[in-house]
């Protein structure tokens, strides 16, 4: 008893969705006591309608941050903005915060959005400010039917702890393995799993302006029709902006021309199939590496609410995040490509190569990285893909070789243009097997199953089509040479765009 009476406190929430009457006052409490602007939500209550008639009721369930006790957002953040209290409460610093939306990307939950007033990212923090006073959350406070509880779960006096251990307490999405401290009692599965009820059609919900079309707004329900046992139509539901749009997808294709770049002209340089004093190997692969690497941090910079802040990644960092680490590989790969550059100007050929080996590795790392970072991303299926660090490094090579290929044709002989047509073609059937094999073989989880389905034959469809056809054109390049050149990469762009935007497409909450 003496060592319980010594564990710290470890704060959870029941959320008894038999008691619940679906009355809002905990989504308006919680505004109003958190200055929290209209359009976006700590806390909300989504319904679904269950059964058929004279069978049917509607299921509600209180839905916010869980309070994880491996909680992904905070590892993923680059600056610790995100942290976790000694207490188990999942917190926020605003003032670090550079607006990177990893955390959103890596919830589970959906639960994270961008204050759209201060461009800060926020969520529940069970109003941390009141229980650090003594006082409840306000949406406690304000609950009509008791339908919400938050206590101590060390402390087996509480309330909270007893119904925890003695009752069947659910917690959403437990394959994630994030130790949610925020659980449910009769909850009803069809509220539970967000692809657990019917999507109307048309969108046509409780909340009128549901059926908006904007394709990164990403809803609960199943698209397909329901999965439960028992009949359910999600009846209301808030929807959820896609974290990352365009410039994420942007920045995986420029990120592959600067890896590529370097990285295939030194393999061409040390396998003899081109010389180290050729133009292609001494300036412009070192440039084009250099000029693609500078997009690649402007398009990183711009996709950040707070992009003066960009600098906290480097004087603030927090190494499980895998922006963090991507953003030193892709500086020291930056370096080497600027001393490599120096070599081949002082003609400095011992240098050069030593250089040169070291662009191969870090090209690899920076073209590689990205795969880990998504797989941050616990809450994207699609995206935890173990085949996926080849695949970069493959789009990198294709990338490079069609970037070179026209430079090649100017400054190198015909065997060089050559060995670049048949590395560009290789690296198209390449690209376009593990293509193939990523999106044909059966997926473990409907959601990595649904954001394939929305990729090729949902709303991506057509930018995936793109992407295959292209490429399957650059497959020619030893037959149409220079032609090549920008149906690889307008193909690669496309294929990256469906996969980043399908890989968010699927429903979190």
């Amino acid at each position: 008893m003496e060592q319980l009476a010594q564990r710290p406190a470890r704060w959870l929430k029941v959320l008894d969705q038999s008691r619940c009457i679906g009355c809002h006052a905990c989504t308006t409490a919680c505004k109003s006591e958190n200055e929290v602007p209209v359009g976006v939500t700590r806390t909300y209550v989504k319904s679904a309608d269950v059964g058929t008639f004279p069978q049917a009721r509607r299921a509600f369930q209180v839905t916010r941050c869980n309070q994880c006790t491996d909680a992904p957002c905070v590892t993923a953040c680059p600056t610790e903005a995100m942290y976790k209290r000694p207490d188990g409460i999942v917190d926020f610093d605003k003032e670090i915060c550079i607006g990177c939306k990893a955390c959103m990307a890596a919830c589970p939950y959906d639960a994270i959005f961008i204050n759209p007033e201060d461009h800060s990212a926020e969520k529940c923090n069970m109003c941390a400010h009141r229980i650090d006073a003594g006082l409840e959350p306000a949406c406690v406070t304000v609950c009509p039917t008791q339908a919400i509880l938050v206590g101590d779960g060390n402390d087996p006096t509480s309330k909270v702890a007893q119904l925890v251990q003695r009752k069947p307490a659910l917690v959403r999405r437990p394959e994630k393995e994030t130790g949610p401290g925020v659980f449910y009692l009769g909850a009803h599965q069809a509220t539970l799993d967000p692809l657990g009820a019917t999507r109307p059609e048309g969108g046509l919900y409780a909340w009128a302006t549901q059926g908006a079309p904007d394709p990164q707004l990403v809803t609960s329900g199943h698209p397909e029709g329901a999965r439960s046992s028992a009949a359910a139509l999600l009846s209301y539901d808030i929807p959820h902006h896609a974290p990352w749009g365009w410039r994420v997808s942007l920045y995986t294709w420029t990120k592959s021309i600067a890896a590529g770049a370097l990285l295939l002209a030194v393999l061409m340089a040390l396998t003899g199939l081109l010389d180290w004093s050729d133009g292609v190997t001494r300036w412009v692969a070192p440039v084009m590496a250099l000029v693609f690497l500078g997009i690649t941090g402007v398009l990183l910079i711009w996709d950040l609410k707070h992009p003066f802040r960009f600098y906290l990644i480097f004087t603030k960092h927090h190494w499980t995040s895998w922006l963090v680490k991507g953003a030193f590989v892709i500086g020291a790969y930056g370096a080497v490509v600027v001393l490599y550059l120096a070599a081949a100007v002082f003609d400095a050929r011992a240098a050069q190569q030593i250089f040169g080996v070291l662009g191969i590795l870090l090209g690899l790392a920076t073209a590689c990285y990205t795969a880990y970072l998504f797989a941050q991303a616990k809450a994207r299926d699609l995206w935890q893909n173990p085949l996926l660090p080849a695949h970069l490094a493959v789009q990198a090579v294709l990338a490079g070789a069609a970037a070179l290929l026209p430079f090649a044709v100017w400054l190198s002989p015909a065997a060089g243009v050559r060995s670049l047509e048949v590395v560009l073609a290789v690296a198209a059937v390449a690209h376009l097997l593990l293509v193939w094999t990523e999106n044909s073989l059966p997926h473990v989880t409907a959601h990595a199953r649904l954001a394939t389905h929305e990729m090729v034959s949902g709303r991506y469809a057509t930018v995936f089509r793109v992407g295959v056809v292209a490429v399957a054109i650059a497959v020619a390049a030893p037959w149409i040479g220079v032609l090549a050149v920008p149906f690889a990469l307008i193909g690669l762009l496309a294929h990256e765009h469906a996969y980043v935007q399908a890989g968010q497409s699927v429903p979190l909450a």
